[in-house]
């Protein structure tokens, strides 16, 4: 293996350690704090493609297949002999952090639209943010909302400020996803993935995540393998949806994970469905740097954009934890 290899694992540690890691997981700050100054496990790694053995990535991988979760001399020692193991899930998976609590910043957008809704996600993961109607919100500083069937045992926390907003539970009729990689929450082993996605010291989020995946084996979405920037792909799947439906495409933090020209050809084919089914609708949760789809870009205060079409309707947590919102016209500016 490069030196050059080794070094750059050494950085990307060393990186997320001093960057990422602070405020929310002092286990994952140590494990990679000791991989950027442990050359042998730094070969070890090199030996993964790059564009997989990103720390959350790899950390995951290590804690679902047994590694202890301990102090980094213990996870370093279990490394070396499970390493083509590691290598091969590290490969064939991606960061799929599948968060039911987005929904709590969708629902805003959502609850504009009148239904029945047929709601299609890009990067579904597992289908967790594919069921909003499903579960109760508690949003502090607004109001309090839960299904027509009564509380959920899902809880959705989240902080509102700005201005008021009609919420309500939306009424969807139909769901679908596409993924590089479906999640497929029949399987012990990939529900064992999505809980070991969540990070040491993330509190109530496990908990959280294994309530929404019982609930959605109960009822499991459509979820189709594919690219969706790829031709028809994602219009193709658009096509299956109840014609009296609204169709509402969503992208809840996925759009970073895609290379710019894939964004581009990705929006082309948002359009395209936009055009064959006038009733659709886009709703977004993004960087406010990454693309220029919308009117004036609001002030995120470290937060994403929440827009839907070509409007930004305010910004949020990208995680869902807190929705900041802003009156403004939600017509498509095109």
């Amino acid at each position: 293996m490069s030196y050059e290899e080794a070094f750059a694992v050494a950085e990307r540690y060393a990186r997320f350690a001093h960057d990422e890691a602070p405020g929310r997981s002092a286990r994952y700050g140590e494990w990679a704090a000791g991989v950027a100054t442990d050359k042998d496990v730094q070969n070890l790694l090199a030996q993964i493609p790059a564009h997989r053995r990103q720390p959350p990535l790899v950390f995951a991988v290590t804690r679902m297949l047994g590694a202890p979760e301990g102090d980094y001399a213990a996870w370093a020692r279990w490394l070396p002999g499970h390493l083509p193991e590691v290598a091969e899930e590290c490969t064939r998976r991606g960061l799929q952090t599948n968060e039911p609590l987005r929904c709590a910043a969708l629902l805003p957008a959502l609850s504009l639209v009148d239904g029945p809704i047929a709601l299609l996600e890009i990067g579904a993961s597992a289908g967790l943010c594919l069921y909003p109607d499903r579960y109760s919100y508690r949003y502090r500083g607004a109001t309090d909302l839960d299904p027509p069937t009564g509380p959920s045992t899902v809880t959705l926390n989240s902080r509102w400020s700005g201005q008021d907003a009609s919420l309500r539970t939306p009424e969807i009729v139909w769901r679908a996803g596409i993924d590089l990689a479906p999640v497929d929450v029949a399987s012990a082993r990939d529900r064992a993935f999505l809980a070991a996605l969540v990070w040491p010291g993330e509190t109530g989020r496990l908990a959280r995540i294994e309530a929404a995946i019982d609930l959605v084996r109960a009822e499991p979405p459509r979820l189709v393998r594919g690219d969706a920037t790829a031709p028809r792909v994602l219009t193709s799947l658009a096509d299956t949806a109840p014609k009296d439906a609204t169709l509402i495409i969503t992208t809840p933090g996925v759009l970073p994970h895609i290379p710019r020209a894939g964004r581009a050809a990705l929006f082309g084919e948002i359009d395209a469905a936009r055009i064959s089914r006038p009733r659709t609708r886009w709703v977004s949760l993004d960087p406010p740097a990454l693309h220029d789809r919308w009117g004036a870009t609001p002030t995120t205060a470290g937060g994403f954009v929440l827009g839907m079409d070509d409007r930004a309707l305010g910004c949020a947590d990208p995680l869902g934890a807190w929705v900041e919102w802003l009156p403004r016209d939600v017509s498509p500016r095109r």
